[in-house]
């Protein structure tokens, strides 16, 4: 199962009564439990012949910070972090950033790069449009959902 996979889960799960739904496929098991506004999820992997594996990932409740924007102008679109990790600005050190203040932005370019249990995951702009302010600092740390960048629409 994919991380988009695993993403619509949390949404469905998110919107509905649902309390928990476990799914199981040849790469793993992904199992998401809903309590109270705060969603966790725990993935296993699948091993053929090894000692029982420990959960992989657990997600806690979303913490208020003080540096998250209050709210986004009615035309802005917020480009938001679908997970928890290390958010950068660059592919490496000694690479260009990706996306800076007033970069036009295109649906499917890469913004900004998360890291996640030592997987560098790439964050895809959801719109078209200039970015006109980057909400989190280089090499910072982001919670599920958290506001990343506020994108003017074309």
């Amino acid at each position: 199962m994919d991380l988009k996979q695993i993403h619509d889960l949390i949404k469905v799960v998110n919107k509905s009564n649902i309390g928990e739904i476990s799914i199981e496929d040849k790469d793993g098991k992904v199992t998401i439990k809903q309590k109270e506004d705060k969603i966790t999820v725990s993935s296993t992997p699948v091993y053929a012949s090894a000692p029982p594996p420990a959960p992989v990932a657990s997600a806690p409740a979303a913490v208020p910070s003080s540096a998250a924007p209050a709210a986004a102008p009615d035309n802005l679109i917020t480009i938001k972090s679908p997970m928890i990790g290390t958010f950068y600005r660059r592919a490496a050190p000694d690479k260009p950033l990706m996306a800076e203040e007033g970069t036009e932005v295109s649906l499917g370019k890469v913004v900004c790069i998360i890291e996640a249990m030592k997987l560098f995951n790439e964050i895809e702009s959801e719109v078209k449009g200039t970015i006109v302010k980057i909400l989190v600092e280089d090499a910072s740390p982001v919670e599920y959902d958290q506001p990343l960048f506020l994108v003017q629409p074309a």
